[in-house]
């Protein structure tokens, strides 16, 4: 958490307010946040520097900037940006603050120190081991069809494995596997031709309608668009996080596994 629909919210979000600003100073607050390069040479790099454009990997935020450097950021587990005003109250959790040239700063705030950021001229030597975009129009069924042959892989690791998919993780795995009424723990190399063409589907159609909804608000918070609105798809989970409760499509309780140390949410009457 966050996810493809919520990096991608932040993306779009973003772009209305940071393209074509300058950073016009950098406060590195905790050193370890900044993983390349070192932290004087990360503040140098990125004064100074305007914002052209604001792009997604995986779940991967790229800025790029003019003279052809990118900052990359991941918000890992509870990361979190907030656009700002000058006199906006301090956070305990900040990490790093960018101040722009309109006098508006934009925070990066991480209570469990997880999130990572690194400039670079070359994002591929961060992004080349991503797997494809999930929707990505060249990702066909028959192209999924072909990454899912011969992997022995429960489809809830593999579907969260960012080497084969990027973007998808705990919470949109659950969703895409509810939708397409697959079990969690089947195998991958298991599906018939007409289970993965539904599987293409189900991803396409969840990541698509959690985009629309700005992404997926849970209670704690911790992901909320710049601005502090909170996303609107929480309200519309089949599965994730609702063990015990009942399946918007056949009322049998929602339950939980664990699947190479993930939890995993299914209906075990829709999901068999």
């Amino acid at each position: 958490m966050p996810e493809l629909p919520e990096v991608e919210t932040l993306a779009r979000e973003l772009r209305g307010v940071l393209v074509g600003r300058s950073i016009v100073g950098v406060e590195v607050c905790w050193p370890r946040t900044v993983a390349a390069p070192d932290p004087e040479t990360f503040v140098r790099r990125l004064v100074g520097r305007r914002i052209r454009e604001i792009r997604r990997r995986g779940k991967w935020l790229l800025l790029g900037l003019d003279e052809g450097d990118w900052l990359l950021v991941h918000l890992r587990m509870s990361g979190r940006l907030a656009m700002e005003s000058a006199d906006a109250p301090e956070d305990a959790h900040t990490r790093v603050v960018f101040y722009l040239d309109d006098g508006r700063r934009l925070r990066f705030s991480d209570p469990r120190k997880f999130g990572r950021m690194a400039v670079t001229a070359c994002p591929e030597d961060w992004l080349g081991g991503l797997g494809p975009e999930p929707l990505d129009p060249d990702l066909t069924p028959e192209r999924l069809a072909g990454m899912l042959r011969g992997r022995r892989v429960r489809l809830k690791a593999l579907l969260a494995d960012q080497r084969f998919l990027a973007g998808l993780g705990n919470i949109y795995a659950d969703e895409v596997l509810w939708r397409a009424g697959l079990h969690p723990l089947r195998c991958a190399d298991t599906l018939t031709p007409e289970e993965v063409t539904c599987l293409h589907g189900a991803m396409r159609e969840v990541l698509e309608e959690a985009i629309a909804r700005r992404g997926t608000t849970l209670a704690d918070r911790r992901y909320v668009l710049p601005d502090g609105r909170p996303g609107e798809f929480a309200a519309h989970l089949a599965v994730y996080g609702r063990e015990g409760h009942p399946c918007p499509r056949c009322g049998a309780p929602i339950a939980r596994t664990r699947v190479g140390g993930r939890s995993a949410h299914y209906c075990p009457q829709c999901q068999r």
